[in-house]
């Protein structure tokens, strides 16, 4: 059994939240640069230039890379030979992201009682936090910082079994045209498909960690990925929604069974402020 202090959770979550609010993953600045040479539109090409920009900007003065520095999302994966000590992980994780918030100058995006006062909690906790039971004896984390502007552009619904492939694509593309201008375009996009109600939006969520052009394992979900990611980019909507070819940098889909009588479909749009990142304790 190895022992991992809580407190040595939370300074690696600090750490980790504000690495992921100032640099961009490498592996998203490489795919912008190759979309800006791809891409027809003037406007878009510059629009491009800018984000990089932007993110080089961010990088080097240590500063958030957008002023919505996002819902902070966890995926933790604990193994099962892992004691935690000194505290419980979920408060490590929470004041972990408290002092972030503080320390690395991020607005806080959240609002406890999101109907009736609206009050803004302050520090951008509480984080939502999937956890997972693993095999091993490490701690790995993944952060995303989710904007307001692109999570409000993702949709679920409940295809009937028979609308099959083409009512997924076909939910997926529209989804994609919808957000439109309104997310800030070029997407990644993550699908869920199958599970549950509840399920398939986790597996979209979960699909965006996954690196830029990692297709899925399956081949016939990789080759839809391609599909879609080569209409999407037909669609015309372009960076920023200005116009132009590259919409969407990459689509990536997970998937899980689903009951006979359902197909679950979910879609997480996420802006071009592509903010994840992971670390093992």
């Amino acid at each position: 059994m190895r022992e991992i202090s809580a407190k040595h959770i939370k300074e690696a979550v600090k750490k980790l939240v504000m690495d992921t609010e100032y640099n961009l993953p490498s592996d998203f600045v490489k795919a912008i640069e190759e979309a800006k040479e791809k891409e027809v539109s003037e406007i878009g090409k510059e629009i491009l230039g800018l984000i990089l920009k932007n993110a080089e900007t961010a990088k080097t003065e240590q500063v958030a890379y957008c002023q919505d520095t996002g819902y902070p999302v966890f995926f933790v994966d604990i193994g099962q030979d892992v004691r935690i000590t000194d505290g419980y992980i979920t408060d490590a994780i929470n004041e972990g992201v408290r002092e972030a918030t503080k320390e690395g100058y991020l607005r806080a995006s959240l609002a406890y009682d999101p109907v009736f006062e609206r009050k803004n909690t302050k520090d951008n906790t509480p984080a939502l936090i999937y956890y997972n039971i693993v095999p091993g004896d490490k701690i790995k984390i993944k952060f995303a910082a989710k904007g307001g502007g692109s999570e409000n552009q993702s949709k679920q619904v409940m295809l009937k079994p028979a609308d099959g492939l083409e009512g997924v694509k076909k939910f997926v593309l529209s989804s994609i045209a919808n957000a439109g201008p309104n997310a800030c375009p070029p997407f990644t996009v993550g699908v869920g498909i199958g599970g549950t109600f509840d399920y398939s939006t986790v597996l979209a969520k979960k699909a965006l960690f996954r690196h830029i052009g990692e297709r899925h394992p399956d081949p016939k979900i990789a080759k839809l990925e391609e599909e879609l990611i080569e209409e999407a980019n037909k669609l015309g909507v372009g960076p920023l929604g200005f116009g132009g070819k590259i919409t969407v940098i990459d689509v990536k889909i997970e998937i899980a069974p689903s009951h006979i009588a359902s197909l679950p479909v979910a879609v997480n749009i996420q802006c071009h402020a592509a903010r994840h990142k992971e670390i093992e304790i």
